[in-house]
């Protein structure tokens, strides 16, 4: 009986100190346990979640989801700009009366498709929801393009047969192709304070006093009754990695789904989202404005991002959760250091495109801020959440990611510009480690929904014959790399366009715009890393017609009235001529690599310095560039 006893007390002290050091060996084994496990929570609470509206009949949409929230919270803030602020019920309310103007006054109806050309300002939410309530589709216009652009853009909306909503800041930048509109039968609306009368014929108005008088009783839901979650919801216009803007199909589906990037970070009702991105991109619309309507949390929206202002309205507001692009970062870090920098409540920061160095000076300036890295595409079927704060680090690799979403990193050849294949015509998954193209299997649950009106741009994002025959894959044009922790990094870009100044660049687009001056007969787009700046700039290598000079000043003319500053290039190489490979694809690698070194090239340089135009690069130019002293 003793011995057996014994034999008991040795076995239980056995399991108990297996027990005891249990979270130990996990830990051994996983050090991030904690936050696997906190991730892999919140995931099966939004699957359960996503289940339900996939499954719900009416279908309950972001609007539905706004509308709950003015029954929850009516007198709760939810838009704060400059010296006005809005609730719940308020914007309710706007957009109530919004929308019986808009179908009274505009004809707007179920099916339509609107644009929006504004900057970031209440009206912007006001619209959206106003055209959400009658059943249409908002195309959200980037307020710095002009001209060819513009009529793209408009022409993919034209198709849905959409009126356009114009404050009279940028009405100068419609006239500019209002005939052209009005051919392709879109019907342009001026915003104002008071009715006037238009001088632009084809141009009508819309005035605040007009709207005043509509009721701001709730409309009756009949009136969106088509609308479905593979319905479009928004069209955002993106270049993708190759050519001119195109309209993204952001699905209802779609939507949900980028808005709950502020649940997965950890976003809670009580936070204040502090809002200055532009509503025109996803980052600001889907993951900003809608994911603050999902978590039903306070925005205070700016109309731009100011450095200088930017903390000062974090402490006035009492923001807790901002918003970040990389770049957006380095000018916080470049900015004047102040005594006050940690006096913030600040705890969450949510973006992407934040390089490792700034991400540690940021953390070290301004305090204990958990950075969540983001990773995806508008168009994408694919996304990555780095919540572990691995600086750096642009995602996790998780199970249950893994088992949603079929996605593989693919040898790539970056001179030939295509995948490599193995000896049966597959293409090839490169090991933990090494770099490989980022692509995704499309499916019913991950679907790709493409580009509106784009047949061929939305075929040339899809990759066939994959791993087996007949598969098929999203191509993210990113070349990433994953560790062996399971952290995933971002490499490059493919393709024909490059990021600068959170904006991407269509390298295509400037080189037709390029072209188009009179000295010019052949260009050569590209971006080029710069010491100390996110992205690339921009770089051409352009061949003078025969007989002609670079004339600098009608270029920088041509590029000042056709491109946004983003996309105008800062560097100029002249070249006798352009090499192309042997399918006759202009060879951007090689010359990227060389970057803006008047040294290591034969080729004359110029620079577009912002008080001089295009000047001749010179080797003491190119030191100031490199040192941070000559700002770009």
């Amino acid at each position: 009986v003793l011995t057996l006893t014994f034999n008991m007390y040795v076995l239980l002290y056995t399991i108990l100190a297996g027990l005891a050091i249990l979270p130990l060996f996990l830990y051994l084994r996983n050090p991030y346990l904690m936050q696997d496990l906190r991730y892999t929570v919140t995931c099966i609470v939004l699957g359960f979640r996503m289940n339900r509206i996939k499954r719900s009949k009416p279908f309950y949409s972001m609007l539905d989801c706004f509308l709950d929230k003015v029954k929850k919270h009516p007198n709760k803030q939810f838009i704060v700009f400059e010296k006005s602020s809005y609730t719940y019920r308020d914007v309710d309310k706007q957009s109530n009366k919004l929308a019986r103007a808009l179908s009274q006054h505009a004809s707007v109806k179920e099916g339509d498709t609107v644009a929006l050309f504004m900057g970031n300002e209440p009206m912007y939410v006001f619209i959206w929801l106003a055209l959400a309530k009658l059943g249409c589709t908002a195309a959200l216009l980037n307020y710095n393009i002009r001209s060819k652009s513009l009529l793209i853009l408009s022409h993919a909306c034209s198709v849905y047969v959409p009126p356009s909503l114009l404050p009279p800041e940028l009405r100068g930048a419609v006239e500019e192709v209002l005939p052209t509109l009005r051919e392709q039968s879109v019907s342009v609306f001026v915003l104002g304070e008071e009715e006037e009368k238009c001088v632009t014929e084809g141009v009508n108005t819309l005035s605040s006093s007009r709207i005043q008088q509509y009721s701001d009783q709730p409309l009756d839901p009949q009136l969106r009754s088509k609308v479905t979650l593979k319905s479009p919801a928004l069209y955002i216009y993106t270049s993708g990695t190759t050519g001119l803007p195109k309209a993204a199909v952001i699905t209802h589906e779609r939507l949900y789904m980028a808005s709950s990037m502020q649940a997965i970070s950890g976003v809670a009702s009580d936070d204040v989202i502090y809002i200055y991105l532009p509503l025109y991109h996803t980052a600001g619309f889907m993951m900003g404005l809608t994911g603050a309507i999902e978590r039903g949390n306070t925005v205070v929206l700016r109309r731009k991002f100011s450095a200088s202002n930017f903390w000062d309205d974090c402490r006035k507001h009492k923001v807790t959760v901002i918003q970040y692009i990389g770049e957006i970062m380095r000018y916080l870090c470049n900015s004047p250091k102040k005594d006050n920098d940690r006096h913030h409540k600040v705890r969450l920061a949510l973006g992407n495109g934040l390089r490792a160095d700034t991400w540690s000076e940021f953390l070290q300036r301004f305090g204990d801020v958990r950075v969540c890295e983001c990773y995806g595409a508008t168009e994408g079927n694919v996304g990555f959440m780095n919540y572990i704060g691995k600086v750096g680090a642009i995602g996790k690799e998780h199970f249950l990611h893994k088992a949603s979403f079929s996605y593989a990193l693919i040898q790539y050849d970056t001179e030939r510009e295509e995948p490599v294949k193995d000896s049966r015509g597959f293409c090839i998954k490169v090991p933990k480690g090494e770099t490989g193209l980022l692509v995704a299997k499309i499916t019913a649950q991950t679907p790709f929904s493409g580009y509106a009106n784009n047949q061929q741009q939305t075929d040339r994002k899809k990759l066939r014959d994959v791993f087996v025959k007949g598969d098929l894959y999203f191509n993210s044009g990113d070349l990433l790399r994953i560790d062996h922790e399971g952290f995933i990094y971002f490499m490059d870009r493919i393709g024909d366009t490059f990021r600068w100044k959170g904006e991407n660049v269509a390298t295509t687009e400037v080189t037709e715009h390029l072209i188009m001056v009179e000295c010019i007969e052949e260009a050569n787009v590209y971006g080029v890393k710069v010491p100390g700046h996110e992205g690339r700039v921009g770089m051409a290598a352009v061949k003078l017609k025969d007989d002609m000079e670079f004339d600098s000043k009608a270029t920088l003319e041509h590029v000042k009235t056709c491109l946004p500053s983003y996309a105008r290039p800062r560097f100029i190489r002249i070249q006798n001529s352009l090499a192309v490979t042997g399918t006759f694809k202009q060879m951007k690698v090689k010359l990227a690599e060389e970057g803006f070194n008047p040294s290591v090239m034969q080729d004359r340089l110029y620079f577009l310095e912002d008080s001089k135009g295009y000047v001749p690069m010179t080797r003491e130019m190119y030191q100031s560039i490199s040192d941070g002293k000559i700002h770009l």
